[in-house]
This record gives structure tokens, sequence and C-alpha cells, in this order.
């Protein structure tokens, strides 16, 4: 009898624990989607207007609201989660409890979604100097959400906050591997939404891209 309540009781236990934690299966995507051919984000980079840097005046991270529900309960932050990780669970409210998580930029792995940020590669700040201070706050939201470019990745926590509102003239990812495919993705989310350039960050932008094979 105590055996058979014994047995019962770790059922239960396994059965609670399966509605709560769900496993998202399969190896990480590597790459966010949209990035452009080495051809393609020269030409779009040839089209994209120089200027100097707006000013900051009126800037607040709040004028580009995130992170948004985007299915069910899950929001941006965690749909990227799961999109960049591999064997990633999580909880009842769509939160990572786990997985894995490789950062490209400094090549570092990780378990712990904690040690993870969803790095905006053109940051809001940039962005908000490169033409985002005269768009609609709903345009600024679908920018800072948005999953259909190379706009959102994820990496380590403190190799993005080193990065802050850095664009590439003072900031590169430390994987010089990796630098071909970020100036691929910055020159794509620039050009797909309309933002200018300075001359230093175009110049940096090339530079990265000449290294690029393909």
């Amino acid at each position: 009898m105590r055996r058979r309540t014994r047995l019962l009781a770790a059922t239960l236990a396994a059965a609670a624990a399966a509605a709560t934690t769900t496993l998202i299966a399969g190896p990480a995507a590597a790459a966010p989607p949209g990035i452009p051919s080495k051809a393609t984000a020269q030409s779009n980079l040839n089209s994209l207007t120089v200027a100097a840097e707006g000013s900051m005046s009126g800037y607040s991270r709040e004028a580009f609201p995130h992170w948004i529900t985007i299915s069910g309960s899950c929001n941006t932050r965690e749909t990227v989660l799961r999109r960049d990780g591999s064997g990633v669970q999580v909880d009842g409210a769509c939160a990572a409890t786990s997985g894995s998580w490789y950062s490209p930029y400094d090549g570092a792995t990780w378990s712990n979604p904690a040690d993870v940020d969803i790095d905006h590669v053109v940051p809001l700040a940039e962005a908000w100097r490169s033409g985002a201070s005269s768009w609609t706050t709903a345009r600024r939201q679908s920018f800072a959400n948005d999953l259909s470019g190379p706009q959102l990745i994820a990496v380590t926590d403190n190799v993005n906050q080193a990065k802050g509102d850095q664009d590439p003239s003072t900031w590169k990812p430390s994987r010089t591997a990796y630098r071909c495919t970020y100036a691929k993705m910055w020159i794509r989310t620039k050009f797909t939404w309309n933002l200018k350039l300075q001359s230093a960050e175009k110049s940096a932008l090339q530079s990265m891209l000449s290294t690029c094979s393909s």
C-alpha cells in the first residue's frame, strides 16, 4: 500500500512538472532572419543617406515600447530566446528556464537565460539619432520588436551592455569572424527602416563588409 502511495505521488509530481514546462527541441537557429548577401548589403549601404548624427533631445527607451506580446503569453524577448537557443525549456508563462545559447559576438555559450540579453543590432538610441525621433510611437514599437529582419539577436548580457548605443565606428563584435555578418545585419536594418548613417559609421561598415566572401 505504501509502495502504491509513493508511486502515485511520483506520478502526480511528474504530471505537474510536465504541465508547467514545455521543451522546445532542436538546434539553435544560428542567425536571425533576413541577413542579406554581400552584394545586396553593398547595394543597401550605397543607397543609405549620410548625414550628421541627430540630437538625443527627447529620447527615452519608453519611446520604443518593448517587449510586446507576440503569441499567447510569449513576448519578444522570450520568442528570440526560443528561436536562437537550443533545447530551450519554458514555464507556463513562456519564460525560459533552461537551454543553451551561443553568443556569436564573443563566442560564449550560456545555459542560464539570465546571462543572455536580446540585442537591438541597431540600438534604440542610435535609431533615434538616425531618424526615428520623427516616427510615431507605433512605428518605434514595431522597430523595437522587429522579428522579420536581422535586428534582434540573443547575446552575452555584459557584451550587449558594453556595446550600449554605439555604432560600428566605435564598437564591433570582439569575434572578428562575425564582423561581416554583423555589418550585413546593421546595414539591412538601417536600409529596411530608412535610417541615416554618419560618414565614420559608413566607413566602418564598408571595411567590415569588405571582409565578407559572399
